[in-house]
């Protein structure tokens, strides 16, 4: 009898961990196989995992894109040992919802926008302070170097690993008649935003006004005139049936958007420390692959959005220095809630201090 009650709750609590495990990240074998008994140090177990993204599986998409790539990698450099499955279209959650999922261990991964980790994660809020970097290969260089390692080791203490820093790119101005050049052309304009400290603070600064809403209810609020413009990345907008309901590309470098690659900590310390490197590589391989696609890209997407009707903006067109100078404001307001450490760390590196 004794052996029997035992038995039956072995097999209880087996049954209990597998259905508070999430699923998808818990381990699908542990037993070592004969192959990986011949290599010290190897692993041979089996995981399945699970990545999710709020954009289409469009091929140009950076989320996709991301995400695709990173399953490619794994999946080859494991040998099989690890797959991962791809959930486009917000099928896991909205961004908010992935990022609370990885922190209790519901969710395995996520391809972020860190204006979104932004909101509990403060310090990142320093990558998303309006024209902090003058160029991509500024903001890519700081991303790779020490600064970017910090920010990403400082997001582990919230339950939430971040394996590398895809990239969206520059989010750019699209809007429906007015084309923008100079803080002037924004005043007045309701411009849909993600609602997070930083944003709203930058578009207060340039007087605009900002209107948050959820990413699918935008095409329609632009076809109805409820606002007059967005900000995303030029891939997402080129993605997105923008040219339908816009009539212009201001190409004005408002906001830098690198895409934070999340796992939760609770299954990325599941792995054994050689496959936790292997997400690591095949995380940064990704936001490498992200990076090309925009940089090949960016040309021929504008130019087929110019022979749809759009007017493209150009970056020689803009008054920078006076953008700069109108978003001050947000600096000062956004420092205290940020981190005056992070804050003036940036600015020293990217020569405004």
């Amino acid at each position: 009898m004794k052996r029997l009650l035992s038995l039956v709750a072995a097999t209880a609590m087996i049954l209990s961990l597998a259905a508070c495990g999430g699923g998808s990240s818990a381990p699908a074998s542990n037993s070592a196989d004969s192959s990986a008994a011949t290599q010290p140090g190897a692993s041979a177990a089996s995981y399945t995992l699970s990545i999710g993204y709020t954009t289409a599986s469009n091929d140009n998409d950076p989320y996709h894109l991301t995400a695709l790539k990173f399953k490619e990698i794994v999946e080859k450099k494991s040998e099989g040992r690890i797959t991962v499955n791809e959930y486009p279209s917000s099928q896991l959650g909205s961004e908010p919802e992935m990022w609370e999922g990885m922190q209790i261990g519901t969710c395995d991964m996520a391809v972020m926008t860190n204006a979104y980790v932004s909101s509990y994660v403060p310090a990142n809020g320093v990558l998303d302070l309006p024209f902090v970097f003058s160029d991509l290969e500024q903001a890519r260089s700081i991303l790779d170097g020490d600064f970017g390692k910090k920010l990403a080791n400082n997001m582990s203490s919230n339950g939430v690993t971040c394996l590398a820093f895809s990239e969206g790119g520059f989010r750019q101005l699209c809007t429906r008649s007015v084309g923008v050049s100079s803080p002037s052309d924004l005043s007045g304009l309701k411009i849909r935003c993600m609602e997070t400290k930083t944003y709203l603070s930058a578009y207060a600064a340039l007087g605009v006004n900002a209107t948050p809403m959820a990413w699918g209810e935008l095409l329609t609020a632009l076809q109805q005139g409820t606002v007059d413009g967005c900000d995303a990345p030029l891939s997402v907008l080129y993605t997105n049936g923008f040219p339908d309901v816009c009539k212009y590309i201001d190409n004005v470098n408002l906001f830098y958007s690198p895409l934070p690659v999340c796992i939760s900590t609770s299954v990325f310390e599941s792995f054994s420390a050689e496959d936790q490197q292997l997400l690591r590589d095949a995380a940064v391989e990704a936001g490498l692959a992200a990076r090309s696609n925009n940089d090949a890209t960016a040309e021929s997407m504008e130019a087929d959005l110019a022979s749809q009707g759009m007017t493209i903006i150009s970056e020689e067109e803009v008054d920078t220095e006076a953008f700069r100078t109108a978003v001050a404001p947000c600096y000062e307001e956004m420092e205290s809630y940020i981190g005056s450490e992070w804050v003036n760390e940036l600015k020293a590196l990217v020569g405004m201090a």
